[in-house]
């Protein structure tokens, strides 16, 4: 997988597919990169099948999917720029943590381990999860209203449906359980070495309209590390639908420019 421009790969969050990122993947394949999007373990583009039957997902770790992708990034041909959207943002941040990658891009990140901050917006965001103990090893799919609530509440509830049923899968609980219980403790799943010298430069793109993943979340992240080149952009108006929403070009063009020049 090598390319005059270089290699980037983009990793999906819960609920998501490989499919939410057509849009950027089309846009940096035109810029003249070779563009990858690893699905997570027991994940594909079949909405409807995994709907039918989540099974799969069940029980899925946070360390299973982080190390089913650095050994998917491992076998490029060439350290890649790294993005990830939601979970996916954390998940670049967990590459980037392994020595993966020559630059990363967390979009509307989940936070890493020991990043104490829990605004309102993301308990009620969360909460068809997080309010069910026993989802922990099993999987959600969101309602409609829940979906526009935490994805897409710039939209109108039509316009959130067609996005809902376009993308949307069941999500394993189980990362979002790792996650609440280590907001308080750098340990578990979620660990980073925030003082790791040899870091890629990471950058969080953050949306001040977004529920699930306030800005104020990823501020906290970003302030957390010791280390290296740690950038945060905000963009108004932004939900945690980013990577489609209506004027995605420009954060796909700002990170694609940031990872770049750095």
């Amino acid at each position: 997988m090598n390319d005059a421009r270089g290699t980037i790969v983009l990793i999906h969050g819960l609920w998501m597919t490989p499919k939410s990122w057509d849009g950027w993947r089309a846009r940096y394949e035109a810029a003249g990169y070779t563009v990858v999007v690893p699905a997570w373990p027991g994940v594909s583009d079949d909405i409807d099948g995994l709907r039918r039957d989540p099974s799969d997902l069940n029980g899925l770790r946070v360390s299973t999917v982080a190390d089913h992708l650095a050994r998917f990034i491992d076998e490029l041909d060439e350290p890649p720029i790294i993005m990830g959207h939601s979970f996916g943002g954390l998940l670049t941040q967990l590459m980037l943590n392994r020595g993966l990658g020559r630059a990363g891009v967390a979009v509307d990140s989940a936070q890493s381990a020991g990043v104490p901050v829990l605004p309102w917006s993301v308990v009620r965001g969360l909460m068809p999860v997080l309010g069910k103990p026993w989802t922990v090893n099993r999987t959600v799919l969101l309602s409609p209203k829940q979906f526009r609530y935490a994805f897409t509440n710039s939209l109108s509830q039509e316009e959130s449906d067609r996005v809902r049923e376009e993308f949307v899968i069941p999500a394993p609980g189980k990362p979002l359980w790792q996650a609440a219980t280590h907001l308080f403790m750098n340990t578990g799943d979620s660990r980073i070495d925030y003082s790791k010298p040899d870091r890629a430069p990471l950058l969080f793109i953050a949306g001040d309209a977004d529920h699930v993943v306030p800005a104020s979340v990823n501020r906290k992240n970003a302030k957390r590390y010791r280390s290296g080149v740690v950038d945060l952009k905000e963009f108004p108006g932004r939900t945690h639908h980013v990577v489609g929403q209506d004027g995605w070009e420009e954060v796909a063009d700002y990170a694609l420019a940031w990872a770049q020049s750095h």
